[in-house]
């Protein structure tokens, strides 16, 4: 499950754990991103967004985080998460298989046409595109059978919300699990969030 979970919230906890759910998934690894090349504002500093992440998932043995996004220099690419998570797994694993999916709010996943290289994303996972209720599922424009759309109640939940929340000095309670206010709060986190 790629983001930039700045912060994580209960949504994508719940959006992991459905999609696990549906297609029988031994385990969600969550990927922060590292740079994202396509968001306009600054991500939080990429230590606290994994470390927030790990926090969130800890209840969880489904869950796992990985660092090969954040530990990696330059922009994150999909297609080079999947790569090196792909190759992890086969060196821990020779000669086992394993089916890939990647998990991703489904208006991201809408432009997937121009991330670089949809073509080895495709190649690589069957995509997963998670929404919150009220909002279009739009087809991104895949071949049949290549992207599956899930509406996931608790997305109603944002994390810009959240942000602007913190800045304005009102509680995050709920929204967010307990370690992960607790962590905002003592690192101040989004003091000064874009409004």
């Amino acid at each position: 499950m790629g983001g930039t979970f700045d912060p994580i919230h209960h949504g994508h906890l719940v959006a992991a754990s459905e999609v696990a759910h549906r297609f029988g998934l031994g385990r969600v690894i969550f990927t922060p991103t590292g740079q994202p090349w396509h968001k306009q504002r600054t991500a939080t500093a990429g230590e606290d967004r994994y470390l927030m992440t790990v926090i969130a998932t800890a209840a969880d043995t489904r869950f796992e985080v990985s660092r090969v996004d954040i530990d990696r220099e330059g922009p994150t690419y999909t297609v080079d998460t999947l790569r090196d998570l792909q190759g992890a797994f086969e060196t821990a694993h020779p000669g086992e298989s394993a089916e890939w999916f990647f998990i991703t709010g489904a208006d991201a996943l809408s432009e997937i046409v121009g991330w670089h290289d949809p073509d080895g994303i495709v190649d690589r996972a069957h995509l997963v595109g998670v929404t919150r209720p009220g909002h279009h599922l739009a087809d991104p424009g895949l071949p049949d059978g290549v992207v599956t759309l899930i509406e996931i109640p608790a997305l109603a939940i944002s994390s810009s919300d959240i942000r602007t929340r913190v800045a304005a000095g009102e509680p995050v309670d709920y929204l967010v699990p307990e370690g992960v206010a607790r962590w905002i709060r003592k690192r101040r986190l989004y003091a000064k969030a874009e409004r």
